[in-house]
């Protein structure tokens, strides 16, 4: 990792001053890596302990890529943190902020060009074109309040699920050339990805700081996986409060409450929480056809951190 992390700061640099001052800020707030880590322990699990040039690039493009939609949620999002941290918009303003997402992504772009990595960068560009679709497709079915299970895993699997998905893929392929490898990777990014993203769901409902307001959810009118299920499984008097109390009183702190203890109530969060252990214990079926090694069981471990985290 810290190898990675020198070749990611030298893949962002500029001619220009004010970008290089922006990126030297935005490599010294990172996150919890997971994704980079992702690329380089598929593609020694997958290899029997090698990684080489094409797994840094691929970690690097990946991470490239990643840095550049957050640089951009936060401008669509309007948002002045991110990590706790002031977001490049809020330090810089929108204008620059949005330049410096394209210009992230530019240079991921080229990374993967300019070494002739065309087979990653298609990895990587589907996980981009899937990212945008899951982001639309979230905002054009918020509007109805009325979303299905079905179509919330599809909007989860887009928005949150494929990047991790490309990640696992991008890993393999980098070091093997077996279509069936790289899928069995593919799959198992996407079924943690999926997991990810209903422990994000369930964040919401917990009393617990987690650098995320509680009902936060709510007063944006996304719709999660414990709400979905209970709005599918009450009465029509108990829906009509419920889709009246997201539409019209979201920035009511007691609705709020009054939403989320309904929600735990009904049993949403119990079933969340069993969905979310049937796609941790997938992803752990697909690892066991692996011989055993050091690589594999970090893998797991990080499986099971994504249901265990905090925050």
């Amino acid at each position: 990792m810290e190898l990675f992390e020198k070749k990611f700061y030298q893949s962002m640099s500029s001619q220009v001053a004010l970008l290089n001052r922006i990126t030297y800020y935005i490599v010294n707030r990172k996150g919890k890596q997971m994704r980079p880590m992702f690329v380089f322990l598929t593609a020694k699990m997958v290899s029997g302990g090698t990684v080489n040039e094409r797994t840094y690039r691929g970690a690097s493009v990946i991470e490239l890529i990643h840095t550049a939609t957050l640089v951009h949620d936060d401008v669509v999002d309007d948002s002045n943190r991110r990590r706790g941290f002031f977001s490049i918009n809020a330090l810089w303003k929108n204008k620059i902020a949005v330049l410096v997402g394209d210009y992230l992504l530019s240079k991921g772009l080229l990374l993967s060009i300019d070494h002739g990595d065309f087979d990653l960068l298609r990895i990587i560009s589907v996980a981009v074109r899937e990212m945008s679709e899951g982001e639309l497709l979230q905002i054009e079915k918020a509007r109805r309040l009325d979303i299905t299970e079905e179509v919330y895993y599809d909007i989860i699997r887009k928005k949150t699920a494929t990047l991790i998905a490309s990640c696992c893929a991008l890993g393999a392929r980098s070091v093997v050339e077996d279509a069936q490898q790289v899928e069995n990777m593919r799959h198992f990014g996407e079924l943690i990805g999926m997991a990810f993203q209903i422990k994000d769901d369930l964040f919401d409902y917990s009393e617990e700081a987690i650098g995320k307001p509680t009902g936060i959810d709510i007063k944006e009118q996304k719709m999660t996986l414990p709400l979905i299920h209970v709005l599918n499984h009450c009465d029509a008097k108990e829906k009509a409060w419920l889709i009246n109390s997201i539409k019209n009183h979201n920035k009511d702190k007691k609705r709020v409450k009054e939403v989320i203890a309904f929600v735990k109530d009904r049993n949403g969060l119990a079933y969340a929480e069993q969905k979310m252990t049937e796609f941790q214990m997938a992803a752990l079926e697909l690892l066991r056809q692996y011989p055993e090694s050091e690589f594999k069981e970090a893998l797991t471990l990080m499986v099971n951190y994504v249901i265990e985290r905090k925050k």
